[in-house]
């Protein structure tokens, strides 16, 4: 069977799968971390591949581009993975996620982290950045896996967020999922078969919005240029929990950026 009709034969079950997902995206959210029964390596949460291979590839642009005096928000902190890896370098660290049910499964998950703290709250909603930053002041901002599930209006919604986050000495590092084929080729990449879809990409098919991608392109109409200075950016992968072969996570092509606050 050729690669390409495979392909066209997940569709039915990817039209029935994506069918439940609900309208409001913060519905979504709660209701996907509400069925995650575990995480890690073996676990259900299609991005979280466990350890900390990723994050270590990452360690030498956060260091050399993010203020290290100044704490570091993570948006979209989910279960809190990349939060606790961020406590070990950062005077403070607070996850920030939209789902109440993923800050609960973070905080029950980070329990021997005490450094790592975690709060609800939508980072696309107005006025979300000033009340942070009056609360934290200047504050280093980590995104990961965000921008690449929201519209383009969220998607700049997001930036001027943190935009009032970062002040005038924090700095933002974003990671992002960029595979530029269509949906199908995207979720063969990760393993899915006619007859066999992994539970970790049913899951995220059933339960969440659509993915897109996000390259520098996305960056460049979500990030004003005039608010902006890129600092770094470039490719990079991006670990998946093992999905085809046990030990082996998937990899997902990427792109980075690390932003500066202009003026």
């Amino acid at each position: 069977m050729s690669s390409l009709l495979r392909k066209y034969l997940l569709l039915p079950a990817i039209i029935r799968l994506s069918s439940a997902v609900p309208k409001d995206r913060n519905a979504a959210w709660a209701g996907y971390w509400s069925r995650i029964t575990t995480t890690g390596a073996d676990g259900d949460v299609l991005w979280d591949a466990g350890g900390d291979h990723e994050f270590t590839s990452y360690l030498p642009t956060l260091l050399r581009t993010l203020n290290p005096a100044l704490p570091v928000i993570d948006v979209g902190s989910g279960h809190g993975s990349f939060t606790r890896l961020l406590a070990a370098h950062f005077p403070r660290a607070i996850g920030v996620d939209v789902a109440p049910s993923a800050t609960s499964r973070a905080l029950a998950e980070s329990t021997t982290v005490p450094a790592a703290e975690f709060r609800t709250a939508d980072c696309t909603a107005a006025g979300v950045g000033d009340r942070l930053a009056a609360e934290l002041g200047d504050a280093n901002v980590f995104v990961r896996g965000v921008f690449h599930v929201l519209d383009p209006v969220s998607q700049a919604a997001l930036a001027a967020n943190l935009l009032a986050l970062v002040g005038a000495t924090g700095r933002v590092f974003l990671v992002e999922t960029n595979y530029r084929g269509n949906s199908l080729g995207y979720i063969s990449r990760l393993g899915a078969t006619p007859r066999r879809i992994p539970r970790p990409l049913k899951l995220a098919i059933e339960g969440l919005p659509k993915p897109g991608h996000f390259g520098s392109g996305e960056r460049r109409a979500a990030f004003d240029d005039a608010a902006w200075t890129v600092l770094e950016d470039g490719a990079v992968t991006i670990d998946a929990v093992a999905m085809r072969q046990k030990g082996q996570p998937e990899q997902i092509p990427g792109y980075y950026a690390a932003l500066a606050p202009r003026g």
